[in-house]
């Protein structure tokens, strides 16, 4: 049973003094790297957790949750970001955020800190690189969004259909020559299934593919345009809006009018700078929404692990 076992006892059976084991639950430094394996080789041994009353004497949030997001200035991932914190203030939840870099490294680093401080919750914004091995700790209370993994919660966005309802509405306004500009296959969601999707609908309807697949800045987008752009090409779909913005700059600088751009995101600097853009809400608001509700449910166990896709709506 957890908490049977005092900071003393921890320091009893690991041989070092309380204020070192309590440095270590803190995370504080003035500890070696091998002092502190020893100590959570024990912690762990013994499943050992703080109780609520002691976490709060030190100053820390009775309630914590924690969101990685894999950069601070996505788009899509603040709007997902903005929705999930009214519902854990709600809850009395602490939100605090870190930064992945799309580093699995960085991930395990971050789960690690929290681990040790014992966070509730975490919700991870999930990309190719990180393992079911390595979130397997956190099972029963993490969400992953835009990723699914066997045996996680996770909340995730309709990428098929997302380029299915662009495609069909240029079809639909007379477009048969359509480019792609996209995301590397490393990238399984944005990057993968976004271009097969596009693939798809080429093969569907005769159309002759042109694609291209930088990355996700929007200088990549700048710089890679030209590349996706045939003589016919009437209509150009971005994977994300990111890249449109950077594509559209290419297009004003090179007088390319008569070129119809459309993207996926519908995020409000998108929606503001370029209304001409046709755009496809992908759900990142609602999936924010959803993601801090399951994670609560999770928390409190109310809920079971759910795998939720968010549908898409073209704007």
């Amino acid at each position: 049973m957890k908490n049977r076992l005092t900071i003393k006892d921890i320091a009893r059976l690991s041989g070092f003094g309380k204020s070192t084991v309590s440095r270590v639950l803190n995370n504080e430094s003035g500890v070696n790297a091998e002092t502190r394996e020893r100590i959570e080789a024990v912690l762990q041994q013994h499943n050992f957790m703080p109780s609520r009353s002691a976490r709060a004497m030190r100053g820390q949030s009775d309630k914590v949750v924690a969101i990685i997001v894999t950069r601070l200035d996505s788009l899509s991932e603040n709007l997902a970001v903005q929705t999930m914190l009214p519902h854990f203030y709600a809850q009395g939840y602490d939100p605090i955020m870190m930064e992945s870099q799309f580093s699995a490294d960085k991930v395990a680093e971050h789960l690690g800190i929290l681990q040790r401080r014992h966070i509730d919750g975490v919700i991870l914004f999930g990309f190719t690189g990180v393992t079911e091995k390595m979130l397997e700790p956190w099972r029963s209370s993490l969400v992953l969004i835009a990723r699914d993994a066997p045996g996680f919660a996770s909340v995730c966005y309709d990428d098929e259909g997302a380029i299915q309802l662009l495609m069909s509405a240029l079809y639909e306004r007379g477009h048969r020559y359509i480019s792609f500009l996209g995301v590397p296959h490393t990238d399984i969601t944005t990057g993968y299934r976004r271009h097969q999707a596009y693939l798809g609908f080429c093969q569907q309807y005769q159309l002759e593919p042109h694609a291209t697949l930088p990355g996700l800045a929007m200088k990549q987008g700048y710089e890679h345009a030209a590349e996706a752009l045939t003589t016919e090409t009437t209509a150009l779909v971005c994977a994300t809006d990111t890249l449109a913005l950077g594509a559209s700059k290419y297009l004003q600088q090179h007088n390319h009018n008569n070129i119809q751009l459309a993207s996926v995101g519908n995020t409000p600097l998108m929606s503001f700078l370029h209304p001409e853009i046709i755009t496809v809400d992908p759900g990142y608001s609602k999936a924010g929404s959803q993601a801090a509700l399951q994670l609560i449910a999770q928390i409190s166990e109310q809920q079971a692990l759910q795998q939720i896709v968010i549908p898409s709506q073209l704007q």
